[in-house]
């Protein structure tokens, strides 16, 4: 760990909460200890006495949502098995917040005011962030369209990632990448946030329909056991609790990555106490 970047790490911290709680924000906790952890097939959570440690609080975090508040936030620790690297760790810290009545352009422009916030705590100024679709990025990389997905995430990993070293808001997301965001226009309704070439967070306008997650919920456990990997439980709580869930969206930002992108750290591991 390096002291001066968790001092810098508490003053993102500081900067993060006084935005949320001027934009009217109710901070919220939710249990890390969860019978369901995720639904995308390539996440895989950590076991712990027959149920799992949360990817993120985001199943939970909705199921608030439904109970009647509208703007809501988390910063929590958060836990991914297989994940290991300069910007990946067991246990990360997640910011996640929710926003009813709003859709991904009202949080584009959240993302943008709340970074630039966390950005003066340290007294750095953020350049303005561009804002660019999946397909124009590809065809900037002279990617061609694919129908395999493996070789679909090592072109963009390869070829587009590397392309978005300043401030990047990437958005219109292939359909079949939807998982929790609704489609729209043949897309998922979706975009992700970059900085120096690192994904931060990544936002959806949620779907609300407990059918269509609940078809999306098996086919991530058909992927799973294709991966010969056990099928992620499907969270029942969830799904009775979305027809009451109103228009929202939702972002979530790994706080580890976002204080690394704004101080000189080189690796997780000098923003967090091991």
């Amino acid at each position: 760990m390096n002291p001066v970047r968790l001092r810098e790490r508490a003053a993102i911290t500081r900067a993060l909460r006084e935005w949320f709680d001027h934009n009217g924000y109710l901070e919220v906790h939710t249990p890390t200890l969860v019978k369901s952890p995720a639904l995308e097939e390539n996440l895989e959570a950590v076991s712990a006495g027959g149920a799992y440690l949360h990817t993120s609080p985001e199943f939970a975090m909705k199921r608030v949502l439904s109970s009647g508040l509208c703007r809501i936030y988390q910063i929590v620790p958060s836990y991914r098995e297989e994940e290991c690297g300069i910007h990946h760790s067991r246990e990360f810290t997640m910011l996640e917040w929710y926003r009813v009545h709003a859709g991904t352009a009202e949080l584009m422009d959240d993302v943008e005011s709340l970074l630039r916030a966390a950005a003066g705590a340290v007294d750095r100024e953020l350049p303005l962030f561009s804002r660019r679709s999946v397909q124009s990025l590809r065809e900037a990389a002279n990617l061609t369209d694919t129908d395999d997905e493996v070789e679909w995430f090592r072109g963009w990993v390869d070829g587009v990632e590397p392309l978005l070293t300043a401030p990047t808001i990437v958005h219109s997301y292939p359909a079949w990448q939807a998982a929790l965001s609704r489609e729209r226009r043949g897309v998922a309704d979706r975009f992700e946030v970059y900085i120096d070439g690192v994904e931060l967070g990544n936002c959806f306008a949620e779907e609300g329909d407990p059918t269509t997650l609940r078809h999306r919920f098996s086919l991530s456990s058909a992927k799973r056991r294709q991966m010969g990997r056990e099928p992620h439980p499907v969270d029942e709580d969830l799904l009775a609790s979305t027809p009451q869930m109103p228009r929202v969206a939702g972002m979530a930002i790994g706080l580890d990555r976002l204080v690394m992108a704004l101080t000189d750290a080189t690796d997780i591991s000098q923003v967090q106490v091991r």
